[in-house]
């Protein structure tokens, strides 16, 4: 069999990137935005994270998918179009392709070297499946040219795995499920969300998730200061700054900044800015919800079926929604 070639589109604004990276970095409280992580060593420094002991979260997701995947299968129904929001290495939706038959695929993520190399495998594994890929702020539009929505008549499955929705705090996170909500009523075959949330759970098991012994997360973290220098032509040295990742309770968030080891002054493109020691830039919130919590926002963002499946300890669950 012909390996047919999947389509693929870079979709990304690079002005648009400079400007919000220089406006965090310059505002009084600096910060950049998590999206920007996953650059390609930033993507596979991800994939390294979700194998650590410390990480359980994938485990949890993947846990859920081995014992209840029929379950999901039959809630979401056959023949759907998949589209997979951070897509990543695509590992996640591929493992669910036996049991939900979709009629094509549709890959999103902001980093477009990875994403296509990873469909570029996936699509040896699956040749009969029309796939696409899009490198695509997703946070900013939904808007995806036909070209790439095939077959067009497919219902759609809007797949978001792995709790990125906690990088959005509770007010964006409403506003971007709203947006998915109206996507799948825009369609006349309709459209679903399957998505995965990590729950509320000890304070010590979830500062180990994001600060691991072997120090890959802190490595993730850094890296980011290396996309920052490419994009805004920035002298940023990754070893003046050190990860810094700890559980608000108050805010059932997890927080990671980077903190400055010494005074610094950094150039950025045209400008540049002192950083004093001890001084943090924040780079990622990612929120942890109780199940009635995240239920009770899918239901306010629009969504009124709802059904759920927990892992056996409580820690993390995915929810079928439908507006």
């Amino acid at each position: 069999m012909s390996l047919a070639p999947f389509r693929f589109a870079d979709l990304r604004q690079a002005s648009d990137g400079r400007a919000e990276l220089l406006a965090g970095l310059l505002a009084e409280r600096a910060f950049i935005p998590p999206k920007y992580f996953y650059d390609e060593l930033g993507s596979r420094l991800f994939a390294a994270i979700c194998c650590l002991p410390e990480y359980a979260l994938t485990r949890s997701e993947a846990g859920i998918f081995a014992a209840h995947g029929s379950d999901i299968a039959r809630a979401a129904g056959p023949g759907r179009l998949i589209v997979d929001l951070g897509a990543g290495d695509c590992g996640k939706a591929a493992g669910l392709f036996p049991r939900l038959d979709p009629a094509g695929y549709v890959a999103l993520d902001i980093s477009a070297d990875y994403l296509r190399g990873a469909l570029e495998r996936l699509k040896r594994r699956f040749p009969a499946l029309p796939m696409a890929g899009a490198a695509v702020d997703f946070t900013r539009s939904l808007d995806l040219p036909d070209s790439l929505l095939a077959p067009a008549g497919a219902p759609r499955l809007w797949f978001f795995p792995g709790s990125s929705i906690g990088n959005f705090n509770p007010d964006e996170a409403r506003a971007f499920l709203a947006r998915i909500a109206r996507a799948c009523g825009a369609t006349a075959s309709g459209g679903a969300l399957l998505i995965g949330v990590d729950l509320v759970k000890d304070k010590a098991a979830l500062d180990a998730a994001y600060d691991d012994a072997l120090g890959v997360t802190a490595a993730f973290n850094l890296n980011v200061l290396n996309v920052v220098n490419r994009l805004l032509d920035a002298d940023f040295a990754v070893a003046d700054w050190r990860h810094a990742a700890f559980f608000d309770a108050a805010a059932s968030r997890i927080e990671m900044h980077l903190e400055a080891r010494r005074v610094v002054d950094v150039r950025l493109g045209e400008q540049s800015r002192r950083f004093v020691a001890g001084e943090r830039i924040h780079t990622e919130y990612s929120y942890k919800w109780t199940a009635a919590g995240f239920a009770a926002l899918l239901n306010e963002a629009g969504f009124s079926k709802l059904k759920q499946w927990q892992d056996a300890g409580g820690g993390f669950a995915i929810f079928l929604a439908e507006p």
